[in-house]
């Protein structure tokens, strides 16, 4: 009997916990969050950062890890380069999508895929942090002590076979994102986590050769 109580009293109690480690937005704050993010957004023409990214595949145990670096200038040139455990780089540039891996150069038209172009879209945004598209997403908000977390599911349900629910978490200090996890429709999902930033530097048009 005793097991049983205490059984259930950690069970209320971390519940509570989960309870309380986020608190949904009031439409009040949900405004103001909004307004800010989108004026940090107007006004990030360019970034440079350092990232990590987790993949958490559910027939592995172990998590993939890569780090690389960032290279964002407008929504017509974005650069992931990974550089561990492996090298590999790719644009997306006036359209298209060039991608180097193992040595090997491809290259994707994304005029004629509509598809990828949305994905493409929906990640810069997500990078800038302006996805406050009610016609694209049901989105939730919520907050914890020190973030905003920011829940965007796709209405589009060619995206939702790939993405099922972007998750973007923001600073509460400068209304910056911070990570971004995609979910995929497996329940397989990738977490990025930016560190390093550099907001509106100077980036050579170089940084986007192929």
């Amino acid at each position: 009997m005793k097991f049983k109580y205490y059984y259930v009293l950690f069970f209320f109690f971390s519940s509570v916990i989960s309870i309380n480690a986020q608190v949904e937005l009031s439409m009040s704050e949900q405004k103001m969050f909004k307004s800010k993010v989108i004026a940090k957004a107007n006004s990030t023409q360019s970034m440079l950062s350092d990232f990590t990214q987790k993949k958490h595949l559910s027939i592995m145990d172990n998590t993939i890890v890569s780090e690389g670096k960032l290279a964002f200038k407008s929504q017509k040139l974005v650069k992931w380069e990974y550089i561990k455990p492996y090298k590999n780089i790719a644009i997306f540039k006036d359209d298209k999508l060039y991608v180097t891996s193992n040595g090997k150069k491809e290259t994707l038209n994304l005029k004629s895929n509509k598809l990828f172009k949305s994905l493409n879209l929906l990640i810069v945004n997500s990078i800038k942090g302006d996805m406050f598209d009610d016609n694209q997403f049901d989105i939730s908000y919520f907050k914890t002590d020190t973030n905003y977390l920011i829940h965007f599911l796709p209405k589009e349900k060619k995206i939702r076979r790939f993405i099922s629910e972007f998750e973007l978490k923001f600073s509460k200090a400068n209304a910056e994102v911070e990570q971004v996890k995609l979910i995929e429709s497996n329940d397989d999902y990738t977490t990025i986590v930016f560190k390093n930033k550099q907001l509106n530097t100077k980036i050579s048009d170089e940084i986007f050769k192929h």
